[in-house]
């Protein structure tokens, strides 16, 4: 199944961060019940708060950065288990909340056999992560501190397009997009395997090209390669769009500049193979310039075994 949440990229940062945020959080609930601790996760922070002294719903809230109505929930949670109490204070209007004789025993229980192993647990993880993850993760609430989500967006204009060069970094991306489009349809040959996993040898070393279409908000989207097949003679191939961008013409886009490429990597035949079933795709080669080729199919066909159409460019 495709992952639709990591495929739309920074678009759906949120739910991403959220799906993280759930699977780490099942783990810890895990943990929680082997210690035989009788609350959640997002009773965590509260415990936390308060194991420092008395606090306010409101100055519970903002240490965790909840809201008090869901901080209000928690706090009646922990009475109801008897962790937590109200205290006198000296502002009427408001109620400190305070641990319990029980609550502050459960609270060391916790500090000492729960957050250590959740802890080591996680710094297993980040262990994979180049750099300090943490300190990007602040970095991110400072700036959604600054301005939402809903505010950056207002002030973002429409829908761009732009077109990225090859980079080693990017050899992931031209794999998975491809590999996405070719199962879908059909099954991956040995002569997609040699291209997608060897783009820098078989595609640009020898001459060719790789391109990408990124879009605002979405990252990269689609990926195209010109393979030299001769003096002058040019494949265009392996061209996907993920389905995340369809209505954006992201194709369209990326078609034209691979042959604004070709054009500058001096290509004299530029042609491409494909099969009937990809009917979107040969209309638009057609709408771009291309045209069914006889010749072409009977001199390069063979490379793949569902190929049944060929197309050779003549302009648009």
């Amino acid at each position: 199944m495709i992952d639709v949440v990591a495929q739309m990229g920074p678009a759906f940062l949120g739910s991403r961060l959220k799906r993280l945020g759930e699977r780490m959080q099942a783990g810890a609930a895990s943990v929680l019940t082997d210690a035989g601790v009788p609350l959640q996760p997002g009773h965590m922070t509260a415990m936390a708060a308060l194991r420092t002294g008395p606090k306010t719903v409101g100055q519970l809230a903002e240490a965790s950065g909840t809201s008090q109505p869901g901080m209000t929930r928690t706090v009646g949670h922990l009475k109801k288990l008897g962790l937590a109490t109200d205290e006198a204070c000296a502002d009427q209007r408001s109620r400190m909340i305070a641990l319990t004789e029980r609550g502050q025993s459960m609270a060391l229980r916790i500090a000492t056999e729960v957050w250590p192993r959740v802890g080591a647990a996680a710094e297993e993880i980040l262990a994979r992560v180049e750099g300090d993850f943490l300190h990007h993760l602040a970095i991110i609430e400072d700036a959604l501190a600054e301005a939402s989500i809903a505010e950056r967006a207002a002030r973002t204009g429409p829908q761009t397009l732009t077109l990225r060069e090859y980079t080693p970094a990017l050899a992931r991306e031209f794999h998975d997009i491809n590999r996405e489009w070719i199962e879908s349809m059909f099954a991956m040959e040995k002569a997609d395997r040699e291209i997608l996993e060897h783009p820098q040898e078989r595609i640009v070393d020898p001459g060719g090209d790789i391109i990408f279409v990124e879009a605002a908000g979405l990252g990269i989207v689609g990926t195209c390669a010109l393979l030299k097949t001769g003096p002058g003679a040019f494949e265009l191939t392996k061209m996907g769009v993920r389905e995340c961008a369809r209505g954006l013409k992201a194709g369209e886009f990326l078609l034209a500049g691979m042959i604004d490429r070709a054009r500058e990597l001096g290509a004299q035949k530029l042609y491409l193979l494909t099969n009937s079933k990809c009917a979107p795709a040969i209309h638009l080669y057609e709408k771009l310039g291309f045209e069914h080729d006889r010749g072409i199919l009977d001199a390069y066909a063979a490379r793949y075994e569902r190929c049944d159409v060929a197309m050779l460019y003549k302009g648009a």
